[in-house]
């Protein structure tokens, strides 16, 4: 598929909820909107480079900055965030939902029909992921590594495994074989319970990669075989389930 130009700017939902948008230059062509979910560190480089990378295929993306409550960075410090992991278990499942549901929102005043509306999310951002497809009337919805597979991160947010099989949304889960932080046992029963769903759902997993294994800018965690499969598989659930208009190239 030939990539598009785009453009990223930083807009406020209805509600005041912070969000990176980036669209592509034609917005009026856009083949459907994606909120996307950052992983425990924030928006990110990272982060900005995947709305870039949607933004790039067609897609307009809106990541909500979470952390806009807790007064946090919205961006990953210098050197890291080495408390990232304990600082994502600040945020409230209610508010998160509040957050995703304004850029869905926001989506939706930019033009974006019911049927093109979907959401992918990274590490915590995958749990958040397939938390919303349960709730909200979603076209797709894409997790990389979504955790909380047993227990849960946050009140009001419950463990995927209780979910799952209340997806109401198509549901991809990427997962890597060797994660220190969900087991091949947690990953084996995620996609048991999401095949109970009334709608498609595929979990992929990878030999050889780890949590994160898409983050490009980590490079003890980066895979680039895996993250290049997966993002392709993403792109393609993306166009199938979600698409408003055709792929060009």
């Amino acid at each position: 598929m030939t990539s598009v130009p785009s453009t990223t700017t930083e807009v406020a939902a209805p509600d005041g909820t912070p969000l990176t948008v980036c669209a592509p230059a034609d917005r009026a062509a856009a083949r459907g909107g994606v909120v996307v979910i950052h992983d425990a560190r924030g928006t990110t480089p990272y982060l900005r480079s995947v709305c870039a990378r949607l933004a790039a295929a067609g897609w307009l993306a809106a990541a909500p900055h979470l952390y806009h409550r807790q007064g946090f960075a919205e961006s990953e410090p210098a050197g890291g965030w080495p408390n990232a992991g304990t600082d994502m278990l600040t945020l409230r499942g209610p508010e998160i939902s509040a957050d995703v549901d304004a850029a869905l929102a926001w989506v939706a005043s930019e033009g974006v029909g019911q049927r093109s509306r979907a959401i992918i999310g990274f590490c915590m951002g995958g749990t958040v992921a397939l938390h919303a497809a349960t709730r909200a009337p979603l076209a797709a919805a894409v997790s990389f590594y979504g955790g909380a597979v047993s227990s849960p991160y946050w009140e009001g947010i419950p463990p995927l495994l209780d979910i799952a099989p209340s997806l109401r949304s198509p549901w991809l889960g990427l997962y890597g074989e060797e994660d220190p932080l969900i087991t091949m046992a947690e990953i084996t029963a995620l996609r048991a319970a999401a095949a109970q769903a009334a709608v498609p759902t595929e979990l992929v997993t990878y030999q050889g990669a780890g949590h994160a294994f898409h983050s490009d800018d980590r490079a003890a965690m980066f895979r680039p075989a895996a993250a290049a499969d997966a993002w392709e598989r993403a792109l393609a659930f993306l166009d199938r389930h979600a698409a408003a208009t055709p792929a060009v190239g």
